[in-house]
C-alpha cells in the first residue's frame, strides 16, 4: 500500500508542478495590462510604467515565476493589485461560500443519483427506468446557468420561499453556529442548480454499473442463501459497482468547484467563483493566477483521493499496481 500511495503522490506533485508552468504562461500571453487598469485608460505612460515597476511587472518571466512558486511554498501569495490586501486573504474569505457550496452540491448529486441509479436498475426495461432515464437525459442537457433562473423565478419571485441571491455569511454567537440555517437557505437553489445536471449524468453511470453487477454469479449466489433483493441490492450490488462511479463522483466535484464561477454570478454569491470573475475584469493576474492554481490543486488532490478509494474498495487495482 505504502508504494501504491508513493506512486500517486509523486505523479501529484508532478501534476501540480505542470499545471503551475501552464497557468502561468497562459495568463503571460493574454492581452492587457495590470498597471495600465489600476491607473486607468488617460493616464500617463510614464506613470504606466513607474507602476509597472512597482507591481514587479517590469521582470523577467522566468524570475517572477520563481518568486511565485517560492511564496507558494511559504504559503505567501502576494498582494492584490485591485485590492491591495494579500490574496491568501481573499481567497480564505471566497472559500468560506465556494466549499460549503460545492459539497452541498455534491451531497445533493449523490444521494439523487444513487437513489435513481439504482432503483432504474432494479426495475431495469420498465416504465420507472424508462421515465427517470428520461428524466435523467433532460437534466443533462438543461444548462445549469439556466435552470438557476428558473429557480429563482420560482423559488423567489413567485412563492418568496428563498432569497434570489446574496450571502450574510456565517458567524459564531453564543457558542453556537447562528448563522448556519440562514447560510444554507441562502445556498440551497444555488446548490441544486449546480446539483441537476451532475446528478442526471451520474444516474445513468450507476444505473449501467449496476446494471453489469447484477449479471454477475454472486448476486445469484447470495439471492440462494436466502438474501433479500434489496438486502442484495444496496448491500452487495452497491459496493461492487462504486468504481466507476467513484470515478466520476471525484471528476464532477472538481467540475462542481469550477462550476461556482457561472452560478455565484448568477446568485450575486461572494464567493471565489466572483472573485475570478472581478479579477479578470481588473486584470488582476496575481489573483486569478492563485485562484486558477488552487482549483487545479483541488482537481488533482480529489484524483489523488479517487485512486486511494479505488485501493480501498478493490484490493485488486492495488495489488495490479504492484
Amino acid at each position: 500500500m505504502s508504494y501504491f500511495l508513493f506512486k500517486r503522490l509523486l505523479t501529484l506533485l508532478a501534476t501540480l508542478a505542470a499545471t503551475s508552468v501552464i497557468v502561468f504562461a497562459v495568463l503571460e500571453v493574454l492581452p492587457g495590462n495590470a498597471a495600465q487598469v489600476l491607473m486607468g485608460p488617460d493616464a500617463d505612460p510614464a506613470a504606466v510604467a513607474a507602476k509597472a515597476a512597482e507591481l514587479g511587472l517590469d521582470r523577467p518571466a522566468l524570475a517572477r515565476y520563481a518568486d511565485w512558486m517560492r511564496g507558494l511554498l511559504r504559503g505567501d501569495m502576494g498582494n492584490s493589485y485591485s485590492y491591495g490586501t494579500p490574496v491568501s486573504e481573499l481567497i480564505a474569505e471566497r472559500l468560506t461560500l465556494t466549499v460549503p457550496l460545492a459539497v452541498l452540491a455534491m451531497l445533493l448529486t449523490t444521494v439523487l443519483a444513487l437513489l435513481v441509479g439504482v432503483v432504474a436498475a432494479a426495475r431495469h426495461n420498465s416504465a420507472a427506468d424508462v421515465g427517470l432515464m428520461s428524466l435523467a437525459q433532460l437534466g443533462m442537457a438543461i444548462p445549469n446557468f439556466w435552470f438557476a433562473i428558473l429557480l429563482i423565478l420560482l423559488f423567489s419571485v413567485r412563492l418568496q420561499w428563498l432569497s434570489a441571491g446574496g450571502f450574510d455569511g456565517w458567524y459564531w454567537d453564543d457558542g453556537v453556529w447562528a448563522g448556519l440555517w440562514e447560510g444554507l437557505k441562502a445556498l440551497i437553489l444555488s446548490a441544486v442548480a449546480l446539483a441537476v445536471v451532475q446528478a442526471a449524468i451520474l444516474a445513468r453511470f450507476t444505473r449501467s454499473a449496476v446494471l453489469e453487477v447484477l449479471r454477475e454469479d454472486f448476486v445469484r449466489t447470495a439471492r440462494a442463501k436466502g438474501l433479500s433483493r434489496r438486502a442484495v441490492l444496496w448491500g452487495h450490488v452497491l459496493r461492487n459497482a462504486m468504481i466507476p462511479v467513484i470515478t466520476v463522483m471525484g471528476l464532477q466535484f472538481a467540475e462542481l468547484l469550477a462550476g461556482t464561477i457561472v452560478v455565484e454570478n448568477v446568485f450575486y454569491l461572494p464567493g471565489l467563483g466572483r472573485l475570478i470573475f472581478q479579477s479578470i475584469a481588473n486584470r488582476d493576474v496575481i489573483v486569478v493566477r492563485n485562484c486558477v492554481m488552487l482549483l487545479a490543486g483541488m482537481v488533482v488532490v480529489v484524483n489523488f483521493v479517487v485512486d486511494v478509494l479505488y485501493a480501498v474498495i478493490d484490493p485488486r487495482v492495488k495489488a495490479h499496481e504492484l
